[in-house]
């Protein structure tokens, strides 16, 4: 089948790399003149594992293309996805300028019955919407069908996402489009769900604010525990193994960020207000998060007491591991809260430093966890990658200069760092 797929970020950079390595031949587009031709040398604008070598594959054997040229990808395809940004505006709406803006170009070339997918996050009626602004902007009278196709991938794996999905879910208004988008998926044999276009719009925004939502409520249960001696750890493990409740996003910690929970919660939140519901539920979850990073940095200044000129090594800069995506890292909260009050910071990601050098100012970058913690007050770990959780902590206590460390992430067991010497502050124990 001929796709093309708007839109060269995480969603839409994956979309297309693996619909090429299922046998179509995919058209990537992105106004960005830049990040098309390094795509066409085999440059990755983003990490994530695998995507740099099934993008190269399928570019070599002859499936997959990248250009500037909106048009030629429309008129040559059957099926396009729109996978352009949907950022939150100041009022948490989500803002769908991209999507209108890709929508009026669609019109534009429109030459052939053609199937119109959202496959961006969008909130409930943006289906009316797309197809509302390619009826009124279309210059030839041909067919077109307009379907949501929720994407459920997470940063750092989302190449083993896209080719083992849980689901699949497709809105459409008829049987023949959502047919036809099943042939697209149909080797993978996972489960299928085909529902109308709004209710596959509303199950991105309650998933991800489902899980937004599991999150602040550890969280809350650890605060809990700090204060009654309890462990947060324990506390969620048994409360994964009840299988109506899952162990899944029980992890307590500095909160969630990057460019989903805390966008679609949002949004979901507007969603709410706008059709005059109960917004209490969100307001709680999102408010429980904001307050994440505020109490764990109170905790390291009562601790430290005053921390003007004093030296922090800050191990990870990612919002999660096996990515270099810094939207709504709690790495950014947390130097610019400590800096505030004077202190120095030496930072360390094994991924993320190149994004984060054009971000952050007056940061060391340091070339190691180990270089990072060396002659440090205090090392901070803000991101859970595998290569911290094996540091040998004898020789990370010895490049310090006083032996504290604050686990915002809890990969650290108390015991043993008790045992090698180091002070240990972690979340909800």
């Amino acid at each position: 089948m001929n796709v093309c797929v708007i839109g060269t970020g995480y969603v839409g950079l994956v979309t297309g790399a693996v619909f090429a390595d299922l046998g179509n031949e995919v058209i990537c587009v992105d106004k960005d003149e830049q990040k098309v031709e390094m795509l066409r040398r085999g440059v990755m604008p983003i990490y994530e594992p695998g995507l740099e070598e099934i993008v190269k594959r399928n570019m070599e054997e002859g499936r997959l293309f990248f250009t500037t040229d909106l048009g030629e990808g429309v008129r040559k395809s059957l099926v396009v996805f729109i996978a352009v940004g949907t950022p939150p505006k100041d009022s948490g709406e989500t803002d769908l300028q991209y999507v209108e803006d890709a929508a009026r170009e669609i019109a534009a070339h429109l030459d052939h019955y053609t199937i119109i997918v959202n496959k961006s996050t969008v909130p409930v009626g943006t289906g009316d919407f797309v197809r509302r602004i390619i009826e009124q902007n279309r210059r030839r009278n041909v067919d077109f069908d307009v379907v949501s196709n929720p994407e459920f991938l997470k940063e750092g794996s989302a190449v083993h996402d896209s080719l083992n999905p849980e689901r699949i879910v497709i809105g459409a208004p008829n049987s023949h489009v959502a047919m036809a988008l099943l042939e697209l998926y149909a080797s993978l044999e996972v489960p299928m769900l085909i529902t109308d276009v709004e209710s596959a719009e509303m199950i991105k925004y309650a998933s991800n604010a489902f899980l937004a939502t599991k999150i602040s409520f550890i969280n809350a249960i650890a605060n809990i525990c700090e204060r009654a001696g309890a462990d947060v750890t324990q506390v969620a493990k048994g409360m994964g193994y009840d299988s109506r409740i899952g162990k899944e996003f029980l992890q307590a910690g500095l909160g969630f960020g990057g460019s989903c929970f805390p966008k679609d919660t949002l949004s979901l939140r507007s969603v709410c207000a706008k059709f005059g519901e109960d917004t209490s539920l969100f307001d709680a979850v999102i408010r429980l998060n904001e307050d994440r990073v505020p109490r764990f940095v109170r905790r390291i200044v009562e601790r430290m007491g005053d921390i003007q000129g004093k030296t922090f090594g800050i191990l990870g800069l990612a919002f999660k591991p096996n990515t270099d995506d810094l939207r709504e890292a709690k790495s950014l909260e947390i130097i610019a809260a400590l800096q505030k009050q004077g202190a120095r910071i030496k930072a360390y990601d094994p991924i993320a430093m190149e994004h984060a050098k054009a971000i952050l100012k007056d940061v060391t970058f340091a070339k190691s966890a180990y270089d990072a913690a060396d002659g440090a007050d205090a090392v901070v770990v803000v991101t859970d990658w595998n290569e911290f959780k094996l540091l040998n902590l004898e020789k990370l206590r010895e490049r310090m200069k006083q032996p504290i460390l604050f686990d915002g992430r809890n990969i650290y067991q108390p015991e043993k760092m008790k045992k090698v010497g180091i002070e240990y502050f972690s979340i909800g124990r």
